[in-house]
């Protein structure tokens, strides 16, 4: 007869107790961490799709961080282009109601106030945000513009805006006649004309008028390029003297583009009026009179006009042209040409990235699969070369209370800044690269706003594929334990069996 032992059931005893210890474990496991598994095997057909949903997310929040990090952006780059916008109304405010009183420097208090905005400006245009430059176009790591000193004062051998005002100043002769030649070709007649065919500077002939009876105007004959005869015009009295009250106006046109006319009377009153010319015996004495009232008369213009028309050109070619143009010399006070500044002898106030392409397009960055935002600045565009180039010359021109021309010369400029520091149809304003950044964020918060419902989406289809319900998991620990517990308490009792107690 064969005997057998126990060793069989109690091996298969013992991989029930095992498998149910691992089940306990599992479910433990789950009620630890949420998840039906900690790995994607032990989702079984579902580890396909909850691997899709995970990427999807982490996808959604890496768009979120950068959406985070381009609003940081943007909105520390408006906060710079309100404070530019405030720097230029407040130069703008001062040009129209300062004062004409000069300090020991020879500038006023409106003048001061463009210093300090022109410093802020510049410190704007080189704001930094976490190593990033925001107006230097694709050179993030680079400063937009050299510093504000720098500009208005040069370094070194490199000349800065206040050199080349000073150096315009001369070739456009407004310390004399804005580089205009007045003679009396014959006794009764009086010719203006430019002193270089196709020169850039001085005062150039626009316009010639007259109610003089018996006169006779000519001109201007339209400007020949070099090495041509320049432009003239002129009026010639004959024989004739023209009455009181008679008019002859000559209309030019300044580096700026702007007009002036003078307007010169023919008068009997003693003493001679400004604007005036004394009628003589004849029409002799009458036109020396007129070529010395013109004299003085255009003197005036290029003494006070001029001045400020050739300091707000210094500062556009200064501002606008890359590299920055300025007068062809020494010597300045007969040059006819401009010519291209160089590294080694002027400041190019930009140093950042240059180009052709729109300045937006400079920074781009993806917030969704299929949507990029472009948010690149660059400080040489229009909008800020318009108000750098004005706060900085009215900050930059000086002159001197003792100068009978001062006050003139003051009004001018004044009377510049307020017009080119208004906002003009057509060309581009800081409020339009606001409003370039203000689409920016709109893009930022429509996609942002979509993958926060996509995410929560997602986020409740994979919860529903890995995660669990507490309760249930519980409730099978539970029975599990109690389960465990009965087979362990059965195989003890097995393994404690003997002959006798069996019998």
């Amino acid at each position: 007869m064969t005997i057998e032992g126990v060793s069989g059931r109690t091996s298969y005893l013992g991989s029930a107790i095992i498998n149910l210890k691992g089940q306990l474990d599992t479910l433990t496991q789950q009620l630890a961490s949420g998840k039906k598994s900690i790995t994607y095997a032990g989702l079984g057909v579902d580890a396909g799709v909850a691997t899709g949903l995970r990427s999807q997310i982490s996808g959604i929040a890496s768009f979120s961080n950068t959406a985070t990090v381009l609003n940081t952006r943007i909105n520390i780059a408006n906060l710079s282009l309100e404070g530019i916008s405030s720097a230029s109304s407040q130069v703008k405010a001062a040009a129209a109601g300062a004062t004409l009183t000069l300090d020991n420097a020879g500038k006023t208090a409106g003048q001061k106030t463009a210093m300090a905005a022109f410093t802020q400006a510049i410190a704007l245009l080189n704001t930094e945000v976490g190593g990033r430059y925001l107006f230097s176009g694709r050179a993030t790591d680079t400063p937009a513009t050299q510093p504000a000193d720098v500009i208005l004062k040069g370094s070194g051998t490199q000349a800065g805006l206040n050199q080349l005002i000073d150096e315009r100043g001369q070739a456009d002769g407004t310390t004399g006649l804005g580089r205009l030649v007045i003679t009396s070709p014959s006794p009764t007649s009086v010719t203006i004309g430019e002193d270089f065919a196709g020169s850039p500077f001085g005062l150039k002939l626009s316009a010639i008028t007259s109610t003089l009876t018996g006169a006779t105007v000519t001109g201007p004959a339209p400007p020949a390029a070099p090495p041509g005869a320049p432009s003239e015009m002129s009026v010639d009295l004959g024989a004739t003297n023209p009455a009181d009250g008679e008019k002859v106006r000559f209309t030019f046109t300044l580096p700026d583009g702007t007009s002036e006319t003078i307007e010169l009377m023919a008068s009997t009153t003693t003493p001679t009026p400004v604007g005036s010319f004394a009628i003589g015996a004849d029409s002799t004495a009458t036109a020396a009179n007129l070529n010395a009232a013109l004299n003085t008369a255009v003197g005036t213009l290029a003494n006070t006009s001029l001045v400020a028309a050739s300091a707000i050109t210094a500062s556009d070619n200064f501002f606008s042209s890359s590299p920055p143009l300025r007068v062809g010399g020494p010597p300045f006070n007969t040059a006819t040409a401009l010519v291209n500044g160089t590294p080694a002898n002027t400041v190019s106030w930009y140093i950042g990235e240059s180009g052709t392409d729109p300045a937006r397009g400079t920074a781009v960055a993806g917030v969704d699969q299929s949507i990029s935002v472009q948010y690149g600045a660059r400080a040489n565009e229009h909008a800020f070369v318009a108000a750098l180039k004005n706060i900085a010359v009215y900050a930059a021109v000086t002159t001197n209370a003792s100068n009978p021309n001062a006050n003139g010369q003051l009004t001018a400029l004044n009377s510049r800044i307020v017009d080119n520091l208004a906002v003009h149809p057509g060309t581009q304003s800081i409020q339009d690269i606001q409003a370039d950044f203000a689409g920016a964020q709109a893009a930022i918060k429509t996609a942002k706003d979509r993958q926060i419902q996509t995410g929560a989406v997602a986020q409740s289809m994979l919860d529903s594929i890995q995660g669990i319900n507490d309760n249930e998991v519980a409730a099978k620990i539970l029975a599990f334990q109690t389960a465990l517990q009965a087979s362990y308490q059965t195989t003890a009792s097995l393994y404690q069996m003997s002959l006798v107690k069996f019998l």
